[in-house]
């Protein structure tokens, strides 16, 4: 079991940073945006977001918060880069290959934008690691390929009352859940129950169409920056059909027979 952390604080806590006049020029396109604003954009640039999978969902949400300006973006994955994954993971390329995920992602990521903090951490996120690389973070993204991984993250965010984004995609349909920890929400085990979900699909005995991966990532990463600029509370969960391009939302609601949430 996780424990929450004594004195964490969040980043978003913290007072606010200024924007350069190089940051300005770059986030012009976000100025203009009432939705945004200048004061918007010191939230993202105050943020602390970290992305848990660095493959075909990590790839465009690192990409897209990169580019939105989070101030500090920490990313967790130990895998190396394989031929395999070019269909989908667009963060790497030919020259990546045998490479440290989070190793090549840094490169890719500061090539983008070299006015945040990349923190890229090469390890295998467990209950021993967890309190030292997310107790900071202002939203987690759960853009892992495994359920072992997700009820960790699941529990984790519940004990810290954070904001846990899950994404997943298999074949040609995916789905993006966002968690709400900060006030009363049903958790991910509410809707998957543990006991249900033994064998863990992912994409490399099952397949998966690479720009739905696109699709399901980017979607975290736009959840991730409405929640930090404040448009966006509560949980919800949205189902995409890659093929049809339909997407459907749902409420969620707690189960009150949920082992995880009798546990909290």
């Amino acid at each position: 079991m996780v424990e929450p952390s004594k004195g964490a604080r969040s980043s978003l806590n913290d007072e606010p940073l200024v924007l350069t006049e190089k940051e300005q020029i770059r986030y012009s396109r976000h100025l203009l945006l009432s939705e945004v604003g200048m004061q918007g954009q010191l939230k993202l640039k105050n943020a602390h977001v970290c992305v848990v999978g660095c493959g075909g969902l990590g790839s465009p949400a690192l990409l897209y918060l990169a580019a939105a300006g989070i101030g500090k973006l920490t990313f967790i994955d130990n895998d190396e880069v394989d031929l395999s994954n070019l269909q989908r993971q667009i963060l790497y390329k030919i020259n990546h290959l045998g490479q440290e995920k989070t190793k090549a992602a840094s490169k890719v990521l500061a090539s983008l934008n070299n006015q945040i903090d990349l923190q890229p951490v090469h390890v295998r996120i467990d209950r021993h690691n967890i309190m030292q690389h997310l107790s900071s973070a202002d939203i987690v993204l759960d853009c892992s390929d495994n359920y072992q991984t997700r009820y960790l993250l699941n529990h984790f965010c519940q004990t810290q009352k954070s904001v846990l984004i899950s994404g997943a995609a298999i074949g040609t349909h995916g789905q993006v859940m966002c968690f709400d920890f900060r006030q009363p929400s049903p958790c991910y085990a509410c809707i998957f129950p543990q006991s249900d979900e033994e064998a863990a699909l992912n994409c490399d005995n099952f397949g998966v169409l690479g720009p739905l991966l696109g699709m399901i990532g980017s979607m975290q990463a736009l959840s991730a920056v409405n929640v930090l600029l404040g448009h966006v509370s509560g949980s919800s969960m949205r189902q995409v059909d890659g093929m049809s391009l339909s997407v459907r939302e749902f409420k969620l609601h707690t189960d009150p027979e949920c082992h995880h949430c009798r546990h909290i």
